[in-house]
């Protein structure tokens, strides 16, 4: 299976640097305009399947990209963002005023820190992860688009090529990347990360 992993197009979140996490914050002008040039970039694509989060962000986006094409967006809500609990909606001077504490343990090693009232990323992995094995049991062949999140792709491209989940930092999505995955029963191949060259084109 060839996993086409969208992140979602640009909030007025993302625009202000607010942690978002399970808050339903819709797309932006900015955002849908960024959804509407990734649907042309995608819509050469033979596409099996469209998945997306619940979350209006993403599935907005999925929502632009499924108009191309003859598949209906079905919605897998392990594909959701990070619960990051009392934290969702915070400035990062604000995050970082409140819960110094967290962030420093966060910066030691990500993976099993959880977010107050929220999850850590181990837990989000795992989630995000199941929902990709059920995705492919149910499209082994073909070409399938997941349009999720930042946290939640990290982690999936970490479980997928074996990367350790705590040096997630190394790798970086912007809001309205594609990344391209290749499942194969001889395992993951990561063939494409955070493209965002249909941001750049000129778009009619």
């Amino acid at each position: 299976m060839k996993l086409i992993l969208v992140r979602h197009g640009e909030t007025d979140w993302n625009r202000d640097n607010r942690v978002q996490g399970h808050s339903d914050v819709e797309l932006n002008e900015t955002g849908r305009e960024q959804a509407r040039r990734l649907a042309l970039k995608l819509k050469e694509e033979a596409v099996t399947a469209i998945y997306s989060s619940p979350l209006r962000r993403a599935s907005d986006t999925a929502s632009a990209i499924a108009d191309h094409h003859r598949v209906q967006v079905q919605t897998e809500p392990d594909l959701a963002e990070l619960d990051v609990g009392d934290m969702d909606g915070l400035t990062f001077e604000q995050m970082r005023s409140r819960y110094g504490d967290i962030l420093r343990e966060w910066a030691k090693d990500a993976g099993p820190v959880k977010m107050p009232n929220g999850e850590c990323l181990q837990e989000l992995q795992e989630r995000a992860w199941t929902a990709i094995q059920r995705i492919l049991q149910e499209h082994p062949q073909g070409t399938v688009i997941v349009v999720s999140h930042n946290f939640a792709i990290l982690t999936i491209i970490c479980r997928a090529i074996n990367f350790n989940l705590s040096d997630f930092r190394r790798l970086a999505l912007s809001v309205a990347s594609m990344s391209v995955i290749d499942l194969t029963e001889r395992g993951a191949r990561l063939v494409l990360l955070n493209d965002t060259c249909h941001l750049k084109e000129a778009v009619a």
